[in-house]
């Protein structure tokens, strides 16, 4: 099997079938704990702390789940390296499944006391735990398989998974608040049913998922005997810098995403603006969708104008938009709530489309799953993880959102410039025979060597 050999029409189909399928359930079970964070968990699991302080801990438990996000990062790439790409898929969607199946039948503070939010706890870890491995698979399954000139494309579709994923989410929320009391019955019961419906997901995500052929690239190593033994170690000692740098591209996307898939926007809107819940979680929905149709836009741009290019057009719409999302936020009106959302959702999209085809090409091949899911990892850590605490807590320092507005300038600002540091290299083959040159030339600052190659190619 050669190298540069990718996998039929119809294989590539279920590929990416599988993909969205698969990532939208495991982020769906991933915000829906964001969600409830904001909306309940302070009440359910932290009332001894207080109102304020209650809320800055359940936020917490959010972001300590980052923590582990590498734990798993580093399993996932390990075995994803060394077994397949495929197994990974499968046992990272069961994981998080059984952890948010967990948390919907969990008892209260007032039920078991201390007990309650150590186990909220410990089943967030372990979300924390599936995440961080689920995502590089899912990538490297999508753009192993894909053609060289539709990578930016097809690499969109895991992306796609994630405003599907905070979709479904709000809209099970919004879905459950609309029809029963915001009152009592909705934090004695209704917040669970969202968490319960993993059950039903993760069995469709299971099939689906079983059925998809292993990716052609890590069959050709795998045939070859050529895995590498520690590929942690190796990428490490090899890539340091390489993960350095992608990791804070994806900061600059990742801690603006979390002012709403980590449940501080609809904390504030609900909480000090007293919006409706309802309302405000539709608008979670529409931004969502716009988040889905950016992402989609960016794929395509990534192929046609190059992944660094559309990268830095998606950080410029951020930047530009990081005060007027709480000017208009701060109305508490319909329409300035739907259109800051629509706003920050465009610029996340553009800084997200890109990134699985992008991180893909960075690595070699005999480390890439270790390489893309531990620098997956640590953006998250740095940027997503404690957002919403960060931002609970400039809010309650200064009494303004133009401190989260800095927060989120200065975060974009953070992902422009690593983004300048890295070199575009759509062209480069994914197989293990071009392992030198995959090796090479992934920075502004090291010789292009797998350029020079593929031009000097008749």
């Amino acid at each position: 099997m050669n190298s540069t050999t990718v996998s039929n029409a119809a294989t590539q189909r279920r590929v990416a079938f599988a993909t969205i399928i698969g990532t939208t359930i495991e982020w769906y079970d991933f915000f829906i704990y964001g969600t409830a964070a904001g909306l309940v968990f302070a009440q359910l699991f932290f009332k001894p702390a207080g109102e304020d302080i209650g809320l800055l801990l359940s936020f917490a438990t959010v972001g300590i789940s980052f923590l582990f996000r590498p734990l798993g990062a580093f399993l996932a790439g390990h075995y994803g390296d060394r077994i397949g790409r495929r197994a990974m898929l499968v046992i990272t969607l069961l994981l998080m499944g059984a952890a948010t199946t967990l948390i919907g039948v969990l008892p209260t503070f007032t039920q078991i006391g201390i007990a309650a939010p150590i186990l909220l706890l410990l089943l967030r870890i372990l979300q924390g735990v599936s995440a961080g491995g689920e995502w590089g698979g899912a990538v490297l399954m999508i753009v192993e398989h894909s053609p060289t000139d539709s990578r930016g494309r097809r690499g969109s579709f895991p992306q796609l998974g994630v405003p599907l994923g905070f979709l479904l989410a709000s809209g099970m929320m919004a879905l459950m608040t609309g029809l029963v009391s915001p009152g009592k019955a909705f934090l004695d019961w209704g917040w669970r049913v969202p968490f319960l419906l993993s059950v039903v997901l993760i069995v469709v995500g299971y099939l689906v998922r079983r059925a998809v052929e292993e990716s052609p690239v890590f069959t050709e190593i795998a045939e070859r005997g050529q895995q590498a033994k520690v590929p942690v170690v190796a990428l490490f000692r090899k890539h340091w810098h390489l993960v350095i740098l992608a990791a804070l591209v994806f900061v600059g996307n990742n801690a603006v995403g979390y002012m709403t898939t980590g449940g501080f926007l609809q904390s504030y809107t609900t909480g000090r603006l007293r919006m409706d819940t309802t309302v405000v979680l539709m608008g979670s929905v529409v931004a969502s969708a716009v988040w889905f149709v950016a992402t989609l836009v960016a794929g395509r741009l990534a192929d046609s104008l190059g992944r660094r290019n559309t990268f830095l057009i998606g950080f410029a719409v951020q930047a530009v938009m990081a005060f007027p999302l709480f000017w208009l936020v701060n109305t508490a009106t319909l329409p300035g709530l739907y259109a800051g959302l629509v706003l920050l959702s465009i610029g996340l999209g553009l800084t997200y489309g890109p990134l699985a085809a992008w991180y893909a090409e960075i690595f070699p091949a005999s480390v890439r799953f270790s390489g893309v899911a531990v620098t997956y990892a640590i953006g998250s850590i740095l940027g997503g993880a404690f957002a919403p605490t960060i931002s609970q807590a400039l809010l309650e320092a200064t009494g303004t959102t133009s401190a989260v507005s800095w927060y989120i300038l200065a975060a974009t600002l953070i992902g422009a410039t690593a983004t300048l540091c890295l070199r575009d290299r759509p062209g480069i083959p994914l197989g293990p025979d071009h392992e030198a040159e995959q090796a090479s030339g992934a920075t502004m600052f090291a010789p292009n060597v797998a350029h020079r190659k593929l031009a000097a190619k008749p």
